[in-house]
C-alpha cells in the first residue's frame, strides 16, 4: 500500500496520467458491475475511520490553505456532515436497492415490471475550494451507495487539503476503486474532458458552462451545482432581532464563501436601518475581534479577496453606502481577514448587483410588497436558494410557489443543506441534478426498465394481418 500510495500521490497532476486510471477503473466495475448491499456498506463504512484518523491533519491543511479557517467550522460543516451522511446511506441503502414493482398495463399484461437500479458505472466529481472535504465526500458517499467507481479532482486552491485528502482515500481504497486527482487548471480541463459515465462539478456557473460544453463531446450526463446570489426576505412583522441572528449565521459562516450564504437581504421599506443595527449586534456577540479570533475565517487567497476588495471600491465610487462591522476597530492589514460588510443604496451597475458575492459581504435593500420582492426575484436568475422569513404559514406558502430556487429555508439560512434526507441543487442558472438523500442514489444510478413476459404472449393477438375483430375491439374502447 505505501509503494501504491507513494506512486499516486508522485503523479498527481500529470494530464497522459488520467485516461489509464479510468480504464482501469472501467475494468474494475465490470469485474464487479452490481456490487452487493453488503458490500456497498462496507465501502462506506471504511470512511468513517479514515475521516477519524486523517481530522487533524486535514483540519490543519484546510487552515493553511485559507490562510486561517476555523478549525470548528472545518469540524462542524466538513466532518461532522460526512459522517452523517455515511450514517444517512448506511441505514437506508439495502431499502433503495430493491427493484420497485410497476404496472404493466393492459398492453403489457399479463407480464410484470419492475425498475432495477443499476450503478452507471464510473463518477467524475470536481471539487470547489469553499469546502473541500465535504464537497468531495458528499458525491462520493452517494456514487459508492450507488455502486460506483469513483475519480476526484480536488481544487487547485486547496493544495494542501487536496494532498491529505489523497493520501487518506489511497489509504483506503485501491486506486481503481476511488481515485482523488490533484492539478492545475490544465488538469481540472482535461478531467472534465474525460468520458465519465456521470460527470459532478460544484463551482462558479461560467467554469459550469466549459465543464458541460467539454461533458457534451462524451455524451456524458452531468450534474451541475453552481451558484448565484441567494435572497433573504423578512417579511413586514418578523422579528428583526431574531432576523439578524439567523441571516448572521449563513452570512458569517465560512466569511460568506458558501454557494447557499445569503447574498441580499430585502427588508420591509423603513426597517432597514433597524435590519442594519440588529445585524451589527448580532456579529459583534459572535466576533467580538477579528484579527487573531480563532473562530473567523479569512478569504481563502489574493486573487478572491482583491475581487471582493474591488466590488466595495466600485460600490463606493457609484454612491453605495458601506457599513463595515469591526468592533474592536482592528487593523486586518497584512491578512485576508475582511469586517463583514452591509451595502446599501446598490444599484444595478454595480459589481455588487450583477455578481455572485460569495465573502462577507451582503447588500441591504428595501421593498415595498411582498410582491414586488418576488418581482424583483423572479426578474433575475434563478438562485442556489432563497430564505423567507415569517411566522405566516400561507404567506411563507405564497412565496415558495411565486419563486424557484434549488431549496429554500424558512425562518432559517442554510439549514437545509445539512438534512441528508432532503435533495441538495440548484435550477437555472444555480445548476441541474440533484444529490444528497435518495435524489444522490438515483443520480448515480441507472433506472433500467424491465419488462417480464411469461409463457403465455399476449401479443400474439394483436399481430398482423391488421383489420381483425380484436384490432377492431382495441380501438373501439381505446381510441378514444
Amino acid at each position: 500500500m505505501a509503494a501504491e500510495l507513494k506512486a499516486i500521490l508522485d503523479q498527481q497532476g500529470a494530464v497522459a496520467d488520467l485516461r489509464p486510471h479510468l480504464d482501469a477503473q472501467r475494468a474494475a466495475f465490470r469485474r464487479t458491475p452490481y456490487p452487493t448491499a453488503e458490500q456497498r456498506i462496507e465501502h462506506l463504512q471504511r470512511l468513517k475511520p479514515a475521516l477519524l484518523k486523517y481530522m487533524d491533519r486535514l483540519i490543519e491543511a484546510v487552515k493553511a490553505d485559507f490562510g486561517h479557517r476555523s478549525e470548528d467550522e472545518t469540524k462542524i460543516a466538513e466532518i461532522l456532515t460526512s459522517l452523517e451522511g455515511l450514517r444517512y446511506y448506511s441505514k437506508r441503502l439495502t431499502k433503495w436497492m430493491k427493484p420497485q414493482r410497476r404496472s404493466p398495463g393492459l398492453l403489457g399484461f399479463p407480464g410484470s415490471a419492475q425498475v432495477v437500479y443499476q450503478p452507471v458505472g464510473v463518477v467524475g466529481v470536481i471539487v470547489p475550494w469553499n469546502y473541500p472535504i465535504f464537497l468531495a465526500m458528499g458525491p462520493l458517499l452517494g456514487a459508492l451507495a450507488a455502486g460506483n467507481r469513483v475519480m476526484i479532482k480536488m481544487s487547485e486552491y486547496t493544495p494542501n487539503t487536496g494532498r491529505v485528502f489523497a493520501e487518506m482515500i489511497a489509504d483506503t481504497f485501491p486506486a481503481d476503486h476511488v481515485l482523488v486527482i490533484n492539478g492545475e487548471m490544465e488538469v481540472g480541463a482535461a478531467f472534465s474532458e474525460l468520458p465519465f459515465d456521470h460527470l459532478l462539478f460544484t463551482g462558479s456557473t461560467s467554469v459550469g458552462r466549459h465543464v458541460m460544453r467539454a461533458a457534451a463531446a462524451n455524451l456524458t450526463p452531468v450534474t451541475l451545482e453552481l451558484g448565484g446570489k441567494s435572497p433573504a426576505v423578512i417579511s413586514q412583522d418578523f422579528p428583526m432581532k431574531d432576523a439578524a441572528e439567523r441571516i448572521a449565521f449563513g452570512k458569517c459562516f465560512n466569511a460568506g464563501q458558501t454557494c447557499v450564504s445569503p447574498d441580499y437581504v430585502m427588508c420591509p421599506a423603513g426597517r432597514e436601518d433597524e435590519f442594519i443595527n440588529a445585524f451589527r449586534d448580532q456579529v459583534s456577540q459572535m466576533y467580538p475581534t477579528l484579527r487573531d479570533n480563532p473562530d473567523v475565517t479569512s478569504v481563502v487567497n489574493a486573487r478572491q479577496y482583491q475581487r471582493l476588495q474591488g466590488y466595495l471600491q466600485d460600490a463606493r465610487d457609484k454612491g453605495a453606502t458601506v457599513v463595515e462591522i469591526n468592533p474592536a476597530n482592528e487593523d486586518l492589514s497584512g491578512t485576508h481577514k475582511m469586517p463583514f460588510t452591509l451595502v446599501r443604496n446598490v444599484t444595478p451597475d454595480m459589481k455588487i448587483a450583477q455578481e455572485e458575492i460569495f465573502g462577507p459581504l451582503m447588500i441591504v435593500q428595501g421593498y415595498n410588497s411582498l410582491d414586488d420582492a418576488i418581482e424583483y426575484i423572479n426578474d433575475r436568475p434563478r438562485p442556489l436558494a432563497l430564505y423567507y422569513f415569517d411566522w405566516d404559514k400561507r404567506r411563507a406558502e405564497d412565496i415558495l410557489h411565486r419563486t424557484h430556487a434549488g431549496g429554500v429555508c424558512i425562518n432559517d439560512t442554510m439549514s437545509h443543506v445539512a438534512v441528508d434526507d432532503l435533495p441538495f441543487g440548484g435550477v437555472g442558472d444555480a445548476g441541474m441534478g440533484h444529490y444528497h438523500g435518495y435524489e444522490g442514489f438515483l443520480t448515480f444510478s441507472k433506472a433500467k426498465a424491465v419488462y417480464t413476459k411469461g409463457k403465455f404472449n399476449g401479443t400474439r393477438m394483436i399481430l398482423p394481418p391488421f383489420g381483425r375483430g380484436i384490432h377492431n375491439l382495441l380501438y373501439k374502447f381505446l381510441l378514444k
